[in-house]
């Protein structure tokens, strides 16, 4: 492939990458996400919601974007946790207690994401500074990374609710890994040890699996699903199971990054997008009678 016809093609793709990926986030404002969760809370759903920031938002910012979040959650009497990131707090000092201490406050579980792998350490130690001080404190741990099977086990020591993802970024020392055994095994790790797990996969056969293997031993467990995408199938399984679902709610002006060789590996990524660049968001069905 030339140059300017490869050029031509990543330009395209990332224009359709940045209109789709508006179909992932509520809108730009926490007012936008507070009305998507008024409408889902009836549905059945639990909620996690988080600010998706932007390389010109500075610390301060993010941490009121997050203190504004926790206000809300408060007020709104919602069963939603707080999701963050780590590096937007620490860009221009330290914001992580001042958020943390108005969520032991009001009795609010903050959500570590997982980041890149060049500060998962960074980001454990805080989560177990935090874990010290209370426990409403979850991390997020990718199957694609060797390293989560071993912090699975801090994260049972410390008492942490624990979020099981495929992973965005390859492990720099195995970028190989296959992601549904990885993602397996991480839940085997955690499997009647930990104190809560967060199923987060639209793969309704993995989450079925991943599900089973934490019920079998009595493990607490939900279903997490992304704001935007594909939910009916993934929904159906939970119900079957008797397992909650709860929906993750991102706004701010950030946008989920796609990748032209993701979509390549996996069609369905190319069909969201050029699906997503022409509708915004997928319908939600209701958990359970109400």
């Amino acid at each position: 492939m030339n140059r300017s016809l490869s050029r031509m093609i990543w330009s395209t793709w990332d224009l359709l990458a940045r209109h789709a990926g508006r179909a992932y986030i509520a809108g730009p404002e926490l007012r936008d996400a507070l009305e998507t969760c008024r409408r889902l809370s009836p549905l059945g759903y639990s909620l996690s919601l988080c600010f998706w920031d932007t390389e010109a938002d500075s610390s301060r910012q993010v941490a009121d974007a997050f203190l504004a979040a926790l206000a809300a959650i408060a007020s709104e009497k919602l069963d939603c946790y707080l999701s963050v990131k780590l590096p937007p707090l620490r860009r221009a000092g330290d914001r992580v207690e001042e958020v943390l201490a108005r969520a032991r406050g009001q009795g609010t579980l903050v959500h570590f994401d997982s980041v890149g792998p060049e500060v998962a350490d960074e980001t454990l130690a805080v989560i177990a500074d935090a874990a010290r001080r209370g426990p409403l404190v979850g991390c997020t741990l990718p199957g694609r990374w060797r390293r989560s099977c071993g912090d699975a086990d801090r994260a049972v020591e410390l008492g942490l609710h624990v979020r099981v993802v495929k992973g965005q970024w390859a492990d720099p020392a195995e970028p190989e890994i296959d992601l549904r055994k990885g993602f397996l095994d991480v839940i085997d790790a955690l499997a009647g040890r930990a104190r809560a797990v967060a199923v987060a996969t639209h793969d309704a056969e993995l989450g079925r699996e991943a599900l089973g293997r934490l019920l079998r031993p009595g493990t607490p467990c939900t279903l997490e699903l992304l704001y935007g995408l594909p939910v009916r199938r993934s929904v159906q399984v939970a119900r079957e199971l008797g397992v909650p679902v709860r929906i993750y709610v991102p706004y701010g002006h950030g946008w989920l990054p796609y990748s032209l060789s993701q979509a390549r590996r996996n069609p369905r990524i190319a069909w969201w997008v050029l699906r997503d660049a022409l509708t915004r968001g997928s319908a939600f069905p209701a958990v359970r009678e109400r």
